[in-house]
């Protein structure tokens, strides 16, 4: 019979999603079920020194709080784990395992200072602890590294060490891979575990697959978390684990009480802030980058989803697996420049435009409530009027400013029947065209302004193009400004920037410093609708 045990996560990784703030009754109710459901191992948080002790939440600054939170339950079979980030907690903060309601610790080793950590699981080990080694980010080592590692568990006697696939990089070969130079290195008596991640939806079929290649002599523990609520893509589901064990390996989990977990407590927290497969999962799986270069690129809503995927395959070896919020951004903006000489269309453009009055029409609500006024202005002014990445509804535009491609690629089914009814397009260089060409095209990285904060704003972008077009005079209407509020800056809420909220004040200021400066140069500026941008 193969020896085949499972460690159910939800209370440690699931707290990810929730900054572990379950409350202290759904943390009881939790550990409770997970017990009743005879789950070999509970792993019910985190030990970090940097936080504040709160029964509400299941990370506590030592194994105090451990004690604390969990007085009087009642482990039954089960062993009780916590996890700490090496580094992160002193060895004092930890007493002895004689005096603590935890059995052993997990402890996360990096790379880089994978000898330090040992020495550390060492020593809790000393403590009376079951330790379990935890080299995150497994696929950033060589196999050299890991007979090296699985060489250093087995003189320190540790209890387990695991194949921990952080960012859900595994398909079936690979896991196998791993597990089989863990497997000749460790000792037999030390279990080896697997904790996956469903960026490719394979965490629960690779659990099987690993279980189905582990001959009997290995002892086996696979992580699984309730409704797979965990970090990014989220876990392996408990209760298909426990399914499939009492199915196929003679078990008898009492899947009932995992369903409980699901429905008393984990599809709140779902309905909140889901978890699973998405496709910003998918894209950092696929190159092998921390999932934060993929939300990062997402957030922007300037990229096509191809786009995406193109810049996150850019980054290099060592910046993959550590996120680095400006080599990201570095990346982004060397990919949208895509250098053009724009003279030809500069000089066409200032002979169509410098000589008029220009009305740029933008996204906000007031487009709508101050219709009439934007209506009587066109009537009696007769301006030239541009559009920027949206055609608005009932006012016809003579140019569209095109600087986004994500709202490009929204814009294309009815583009063309714009453009025959006499509507030009001027696109900035980082839009590519999905059939024939755009009217113009501006070299993008000449209207960007790198040390702005969100430098490819598009309205900044596009009066500095109208002011090196000779163009005086510029109304602007329906161009609210940001508000701090979600989902009110713009009249149709599908077109808002996640971000937007949160940057809301410095894109004020900043638009509106634009305007000042350009204003200071010569340019009459007007606003047809009231503006954030005319009171700063």
């Amino acid at each position: 019979m193969k020896d085949v045990k499972l460690l159910d996560c939800t209370l440690r990784d699931g707290g990810f999603v929730n900054d572990w703030n379950f409350g202290h009754g759904n943390i009881i109710n939790l550990l409770e079920r997970s017990v009743s459901a005879g789950i070999d191992y509970i792993e019910v948080g985190f030990i970090d020194s940097k936080v504040e002790f709160n029964k509400d939440r299941s990370i506590t600054p030592d194994t105090d709080g451990m004690n604390r939170i969990f007085e009087g339950v009642e482990k039954e079979s089960s062993k009780l784990i916590g996890m700490i980030d090496y580094g992160t907690v002193p060895l004092e903060n930890v007493c002895d395992a004689k005096e603590c309601i935890l059995d052993g610790i997990r402890v996360m080793i990096k790379k880089k200072t994978r000898k330090e950590a040992v020495e550390f699981c060492r020593r809790l080990k000393a403590k009376g602890y079951l330790v379990f080694a935890q080299p995150v980010s497994i696929t950033g080592y060589s196999d050299e590294e890991m007979r090296e590692l699985t060489k250093d568990v087995n003189d320190s006697g540790l209890f387990a060490m695991s194949i921990v696939d952080t960012y859900g990089l595994l398909d079936r070969s690979s896991l196998l891979h791993y597990f089989n130079i863990m497997n000749e290195g460790l000792e037999k008596q030390v279990h080896i575990g697997y904790h996956a991640h469903n960026n490719f939806q394979l965490a629960y079929s690779n659990s099987i697959s690993l279980i189905e290649e582990t001959g009997e002599e290995r002892p086996l523990l696979i992580d699984g978390s309730a409704f797979g609520m965990g970090k990014s893509a989220g876990n392996c589901p408990l209760e298909l684990l426990t399914m499939y064990a009492n199915t196929h390996l003679g078990k008898n989990y009492d899947t009932n009480q995992i369903l409980e977990m699901i429905d008393t407590c984990i599809r709140n927290i779902y309905a909140v802030s889901p978890w699973g497969y998405q496709m910003q999962y998918y894209l950092c799986a696929s190159n092998d980058c921390h999932p934060k270069y993929s939300q990062y690129l997402m957030k922007k809503k300037t990229l096509s989803v191809r786009s995406i995927n193109e810049i996150l395959g850019m980054i290099e070896p060592k910046e993959r697996l550590a996120y680095n919020e400006e080599y990201i951004e570095g990346l982004y903006l060397e990919y949208q420049k895509n250098d053009i000489n724009d003279s030809a269309a500069r000089d066409r453009l200032s002979g169509e435009l410098s000589d008029k009055k220009v009305l740029i029409v933008g996204p906000g609500k007031s487009l709508i409530k101050k219709r009439k006024e934007i209506d009587t202005y066109i009537k009696t002014k007769t301006p030239v009027i541009m559009t920027i990445n949206s055609d608005f509804e009932g006012i016809r535009s003579e140019y569209l400013f095109l600087s986004n491609s994500k709202r490009y690629m929204q814009l294309s089914s009815s583009l063309e029947n714009l453009r025959k009814n006499g509507m030009k397009v001027i696109a900035t260089s980082n839009v590519t065209s999905a059939k024939g060409d755009f009217d113009d095209v501006i070299d993008y990285s000449s209207l960007i302004d790198e040390e702005c904060s969100i430098p490819d704003n598009s309205l900044p972008m596009l009066l500095r193009l109208l002011s090196e077009l000779g163009v005086k005079k510029i109304a602007l209407a329906g161009f609210d400004g940001y508000s701090s509020e979600a989902r009110v800056n713009y009249y149709n809420e599908d077109m808002e920037y996640d971000f937007a909220h949160n940057y809301a004040l410095e894109l004020n200021e900043y638009t509106a410093k634009v305007i000042k400066d350009l204003k200071d140069k010569g340019t009459e500026i007007t606003f047809v609708t009231e503006s954030e941008y005319e009171q700063n």
